[in-house]
């Protein structure tokens, strides 16, 4: 049995913990336009030009599977849509609709919100300092 002062040293489980606290802070702030914060990320992520789901995936450092599901809601609501790459191609770009453009820019101050909380609670300093050590992990990948 592991003793709990030893998940104390456990980086996974700090991260784990650490990440089920900042998606319920991103998320309460998010809700009001009806989005959670994958969706917000990954409706950040098309805001240029489209991007096939392979590169979107790549991006998001997620699976195809869990990349579908969080599209599925977003397609269904009009905001994303999925065209193919070219005539008779199966590959598909992933764009933002009218739509997904407007939602974004209503979830934007929303978005800024979650961040000044999470930095007040956390030090302007130290945030910038653990989001770009966080990052450097998932350069290589």
């Amino acid at each position: 049995m592991v003793k709990p002062q030893r998940l104390n040293t456990c980086n996974a489980f700090a991260l784990r913990q650490a990440t089920r606290y900042v998606s319920q802070l991103y998320e309460k702030h998010l809700a009001p336009v009806g989005l959670t914060g994958p969706q917000f990320s990954l409706l950040a992520q098309l805001e240029g030009d489209g991007l096939t789901m392979a590169e979107l995936a790549r991006l998001l450092v997620t699976d195809r599977t869990t990349l579908v599901r969080t599209l599925q809601p977003l397609q269904r609501d009009g905001l994303v849509v999925a065209t193919p790459k070219g005539k008779g191609s199966r590959q598909l770009i992933l764009a933002l609709t009218a739509e997904g453009r407007e939602r974004l820019k209503a979830a934007l101050p929303l978005w800024r919100e979650a961040q000044d909380e999470f930095e007040g609670r956390v030090g302007l300093t130290e945030a910038e300092n653990l989001r770009r050590q966080l990052l450097k992990l998932t350069q290589h990948i």
